[in-house]
């Protein structure tokens, strides 16, 4: 077991101290069970971490199983995905990836044992029938006629089910409990129901196939999982859970443990709304940068670290809360402050021409890949008479605060010289297209001979090399912060969230790999979007800004409202 104390500990991590101190388990066996029915979200990662972070730090081990019971909704491409994330979140799940059909044969005979015991009954009520019969929060439901069915009707009914005697909704296998428990979840709910699809496990073998409630605690206890660890919605299931394993002859009995799901702002955290979204063309695919999926942001050059930082730091609760989205991008924003290389791009370019520098000339000046890391190394930036800088870095005119560059003022080139501007030369509509300098030879790297005092720095890069690139920038994907309570959710979508500007970058990026990150001085975190390679050119996503700027503008709605 690892160290105590430098665990971080939480309710979860005191229900298994106590489980191993007093020898109810002598080992901890956890599991992460997705649907593969979608992509994999943040909220997902949080039930990464904490599952196989568990294990590591108990010595103990986890399994991958695929909750795969609903065959219309599943592919294998979904499978596949969920194993690339979790791999790329640094976790190792033990032995091969599980599946719930491995489980088919057993479950079935398990809904059979129930039969037997006259705890399961064949309903050929419709689904209108039983949700009517089903009751409310404050009315008992009512018995189907269907559930005093003899033992032996039942065993034929559930075995024509199984043999495709009956159409799909026509009948279904429920747990006989309690139609009057206060618990909506233990009114005989359905177990087994008629689904004529081709499974992505198990082919055409079955036409009938287990739900979720009845699957999941018989697949921890084959497993021989000891804590099964679950979000708060499936707090009430718990009942249903614990009562499926007392009746049925199986020896293991799994605890589980409910924690509260992740809800971070201004994203959604629902499979089926982020598919719709991809659906309907609001976003490009489950792997848009501007959506809270692993893929998504593993695209926009969020790290694995970064993502494991996060969910340490907002914990392990039974409280209910919504994350603020700075949390998430404070963790990516330290991560790459200390390991993203630095470079220089400009996205809003306008054209710098150094009148006294020979037409001729160009120069290989050194730069820091890091400025506070010298084993990060250095890089060769070329220097020639024409530059690019951002349009926003120079005014005509400016006051004291502007440390940029001003007509007739000075300013220093990152990593380079000291230049002044004498004039501007514009196009007919008044916008500047060139901006005419000088510079002082004897400033690389020190001060201006003379003692004079040039406080402002800008990036630049040579119009001689420079790369075209094309910048990604990306917002919110929606405006609010809980858009899943908005009456129209896609009324609330941000259409800046995504803005994609064209500039430079300096040269040593044609060579930059996909999904490498970087810090493009002044500007932010970006990284080489996969998009580069298939259309043969460079494109970077924004990771993140080097601040927060949503903070100032979150402070002026709360002032206002």
């Amino acid at each position: 077991m690892a160290d105590t104390d430098s665990r971080p500990s939480n309710f979860i991590r005191q229900i298994i101290d106590k489980d191993l101190a007093s020898g109810k388990h002598s080992t901890v066996h956890t599991r992460f069970p997705p649907e593969p029915n979608g992509f994999l979200h943040i909220g997902h990662a949080k039930s990464i971490v904490l599952n196989f972070g568990i294990a590591e730090d108990y010595n103990g081990t986890c399994n991958l199983r695929f909750d795969d019971t609903n065959p219309l909704k599943e592919k294998v491409d979904y499978v596949n995905s969920i194993k690339q994330d979790v791999e790329w979140l640094g976790y190792q799940w033990e032995g091969e990836p599980r599946y719930s059909s491995n489980y088919f044969d057993q479950l079935h005979a398990y809904a059979v044992e129930l039969i037997e015991k006259g705890l399961a009954y064949v309903d050929f009520s419709s689904q209108e029938e039983m949700r009517e019969m089903r009751g409310t929060l404050k009315e008992p439901g009512k018995n189907s006629p269907y559930r005093d069915t003899s033992v032996e009707e039942n065993l034929k009914h559930f075995a024509d089910m199984t043999a495709g005697k009956y159409e799909e909704g026509k009948a279904a296998l429920r747990a006989k409990i309690d139609m009057s428990s206060p618990f909506m979840c233990m009114r005989d709910p359905v177990i087994y129901r008629v689904r004529f699809a081709h499974h992505h496990q198990t082919g055409d073998k079955w036409c009938v196939y287990p739900m979720y409630d009845f699957t999941h605690c018989i697949s921890d206890a084959l497993e021989g999982i000891t804590h099964s660890l679950c979000t708060l919605e499936f707090q009430d299931n718990r009942r249903l859970y614990d009562w499926v394993l007392d009746n049925i002859s199986i020896d293991c009995h799994p605890q589980q443990i409910e924690f509260s799901r992740l809800n971070l702002q201004y994203t959604v955290m629902s499979k089926r709304i982020i598919n719709t979204l991809v659906e309907e063309g609001k976003v490009t695919g489950w792997d848009d940068p501007r959506v809270a999926s692993v893929a998504g942001l593993r695209r926009r050059g969020y790290t694995p670290e970064s993502i494991r930082e996060f969910c340490r730091r907002i914990g392990v609760t039974k409280m209910d809360n919504q994350v603020e989205m700075s949390m998430l991008e404070a963790c990516i924003r330290d991560d790459l402050n200390e390991n993203a290389p630095r470079a220089m791009a400009v996205m809003d370019p306008v054209k710098v021409v150094i009148e006294n520098y020979p037409e001729d000339q160009t120069e290989s000046l050194n730069a820091p890949n890091h400025p506070n890391k010298p084993e990060m190394g250095e890089r060769d930036v070329t220097f020639s008479r024409e530059l690019w800088i951002e349009r926003e870095d120079f005014r005509e005119s400016a006051n004291k605060k502007f440390k940029r560059l001003v007509l007739d003022k000075e300013v220093r080139l990152r990593n380079a010289y000291v230049i002044r501007a004498d004039r501007v030369e514009k196009d007919a509509d008044g916008n500047i297209t060139t901006i005419y300098c000088h510079y002082d030879a004897d400033t690389l790297g020190k001060d201006p001979a003379d003692g004079r005092k040039v406080k402002g720095v800008i990036h630049w890069v040579s119009a001689e090399t420079a790369k075209d690139a094309e910048f990604r920038v990306y917002d919110r994907l929606f405006q609010v912060p809980n858009p899943a309570a908005e009456e129209d959710l896609f009324s609330t979508l941000n259409p800046e969230s995504l803005v994609i500007k064209k500039g430079f970058v300096e040269a040593n990026l044609a060579n930059a790999k996909l999904g490498e990150n970087f810090q493009f001085e002044r500007l932010g975190y970006y990284c080489l979007d996969t998009d580069a390679e298939k259309e043969g050119r460079l494109i970077f996503n924004q990771t993140v800004g080097l601040r927060d700027s949503w903070a100032k503008i979150e402070q002026q709605q709360a002032t206002e409202s």
